[in-house]
């Protein structure tokens, strides 16, 4: 039996939020047109989540699988749940690959805070697509962000537990693939802002989710 994911109802979002949904309004809208020019498959896969999936090219590193992807530059986890209503949920798919949790951390959002808007993400796509499984990309330790790594592991543990809890969700750990032998981020796995990955780093994470998807 799946496990029920219940939102408390807390009414409008809190100011803050509203402005930083509000920004993503003219982004969120193009990506729906081009949803909409272009439908997917019921069924199929949908990326979502911060920039490193909205850079990811899905077409070469999965071809002809048709998977889609909704990521926007900058958002945290808080956002993506906020939109998922609208550039997930709305095309049925049977399973989500979602990335963020990067900037969260980044901007001082705790491990509980990132958890809680992970729930709400997942209790948004099960509303309206109750089988649909939601693949958790572990928060990558990176060259210009090393020093939040303690964070992003406590961070990364708690979603782990929350996966483990219900059999539509899964963790995938990348954080091993990213390290070099010292135990410290490969600089080959990222680009030049030593953030964002390489075509390298990208071949790793497409490794990671193919064995996760089973294909």
């Amino acid at each position: 039996m799946f496990l029920t994911l219940t939102l408390i109802a807390l009414g409008p979002p809190a100011a803050e939020d509203a402005d930083r949904f509000a920004r993503w309004e003219k982004e969120i809208a193009a990506i729906e047109k081009r949803l909409k020019d272009a439908p997917p498959k019921e069924g199929g896969v949908v990326f979502a989540g911060s920039s490193s999936i909205r850079l990811w090219d899905l077409k070469t590193s999965f071809p002809d699988r048709g998977y889609v992807n909704v990521g926007f530059g900058g958002a945290e986890v808080r956002d993506v749940a906020h939109f998922a209503a609208r550039i997930v949920a709305p095309h049925k798919p049977g399973a989500v690959v979602f990335y963020a949790g990067d900037n969260d951390v980044a901007s001082g959002r705790k491990p509980g805070q990132v958890l809680a808007d992970f729930r709400a993400f997942c209790a948004a796509v099960h509303k309206d697509v109750p089988k649909c499984r939601v693949l958790f990309l572990s928060i990558k330790p990176s060259v210009a962000r090393w020093k939040r790594f303690d964070d992003q592991k406590k961070t990364n543990s708690l979603v782990k537990e929350f996966c483990a809890t219900d059999p539509r969700l899964a963790f995938v750990d990348v954080v091993p693939a990213m390290l070099g032998p010292d135990g410290t981020p490969a600089p080959e796995l990222f680009a030049k802002d030593g953030l964002h990955l390489s075509p390298a780093g990208y071949e790793k994470w497409t490794a990671a989710v193919a064995a996760a998807l089973g294909k």
